[in-house]
């Protein structure tokens, strides 16, 4: 009888938020981008990155159940995420409804992608994203005075 509440309470809990998760629609054309960055650019650390986002779209912070709009995550070093789960917190998000982020990499090579999540950090569906662009920080030599 225990296990029996125990998980009708259970489905009567979780079943909601499965309903609506990941089904928030996205407009037809919406495409995310990095304004300033390109694919194999050289830049330096630290760097300024700005996210772009085609006129279909709007920008809105987390929690705020507006249509057409979301909000950006920056995925670094990372395959991109499940379409059906919420946007894990290993990757930058700007929930707040910022469109630029100051990030600091090691030297080497580094793969970025944006994003876009809905008011609970899902993706729309389809979702709005960026390709995937590649670059390489480099670290300047430092000079001493004497």
């Amino acid at each position: 009888m225990i296990l029996t509440k125990t998980l009708l309470l259970v489905v009567c809990l979780f079943l909601p938020l499965s309903l609506f998760a990941g089904e928030t629609p996205s407009p037809e054309g919406a495409k995310a981008y990095f304004i300033d960055l390109h694919d194999g650019d050289n830049v330096k650390s630290p760097l300024l990155i700005r996210f772009g986002l085609t006129e279909q779209m709007g920008i809105a912070p987390a929690l705020a159940d507006w249509p057409d709009t979301g909000h950006f995550h920056l995925i670094i070093d990372s395959k991109t995420p499940n379409p059906n789960r919420p946007i894990s917190n290993r990757h930058l998000h700007l929930h707040k409804g910022q469109t630029e982020a100051i990030v600091e990499l090691k030297q080497g090579r580094h793969t970025l992608q944006i994003v876009m999540g809905d008011y609970s950090h899902m993706p729309h569906d389809p979702p709005v994203m960026s390709g995937p662009v590649s670059y390489t920080h480099l670290t300047l030599p430092t000079i001493l005075l004497v």
